[in-house]
């Protein structure tokens, strides 16, 4: 399976942090946001990840180029932004035939990927997207799904007041290909994934949820909460895999 990684953010809730560092670079606990995916997704057997890049692209280029992983990654830049979903789509190509992994790079977050995989293969007959969940103390600023009793998203509620519940939408997911001919069906070349292209699968989407570890650090303030939460864990030390296999995750 193969993973594409948006990193192509400007980051401006993250300001002043990201006038000089790319957001998917910014550090938590010293360590670049991106490193910490890498280690998560190509530790777990991502064959190949390709991110892409739009704001301070050569600062990420130059990191990946030095990284570890670095002969498993793939960049892609793109100098006016696609839209989530139309960067899926303008990279078909290399995802293959089969179901591929698609994530936002600014969320730090740890779940077993196996498992992750093994609830996409077994979902309803219909479902096209496997999304992954969690629970959110700040639920007003996060996309809010409602779930049937399978477990597919019967309603989004996307950053509203007083949503209905605290299990939101964690912007990482698994497409299987019907989901990437819709894509191409749109007839456009930008596309965003949380307007365009889940109201669509409501009721043919699956979902997964992570009840390990999961923080969106889209605001300074969320950046030290992540980091407090990690302070004294020993997550990162010694271990070329990151924190993966110190942090489960339901399913």
């Amino acid at each position: 399976m193969r993973a594409l990684l948006l990193a192509a953010g400007l980051g401006t809730r993250l300001r002043p942090i990201t006038e000089t560092v790319p957001k998917c670079m910014v550090p938590i606990l010293g360590r670049p946001l991106l490193d910490i995916w890498l280690d998560l997704l190509l530790g777990q057997g991502i064959e190949r990840v390709m991110i892409n890049t739009h704001y301070l692209a050569d600062r990420v280029k130059d990191h990946v180029t030095r990284s570890p992983w670095a002969h498993r990654t793939d960049i892609v830049h793109e100098e006016s932004l696609l839209g989530t979903g139309g960067t899926v789509l303008a990279n078909a190509g290399f995802f293959g035939d089969g179901p591929f992994l698609v994530a936002h790079a600014d969320n730090l977050t740890q779940f077993d990927l196996k498992a992750f995989v093994a609830r996409h293969m077994s979902r309803p007959e219909g479902a096209h997207i496997t999304m992954m969940t969690f629970d959110t103390d700040t639920p007003e600023t996060c996309g809010i799904v409602e779930l049937d009793e399978t477990g597919l998203v019967t309603a989004l509620h996307e950053k509203v007041d007083n949503p209905p519940g605290n299990r939101a939408n964690g912007a990482i997911y698994l497409f299987d290909q019907e989901a990437l001919r819709f894509l191409r069906g749109l007839g456009k070349p930008v596309i965003d994934l949380s307007t365009e292209v889940l109201p669509h699968f409501v009721n043919r989407m699956n979902t997964f949820h992570n009840a390990g570890y999961f923080r969106d650090i889209g605001s300074p303030k969320m950046l030290q909460q992540a980091e407090r939460d990690l302070v004294g864990k020993g997550w990162f030390a010694g271990d070329d895999a990151g924190v993966i296999s110190r942090v489960g995750a339901g399913k």
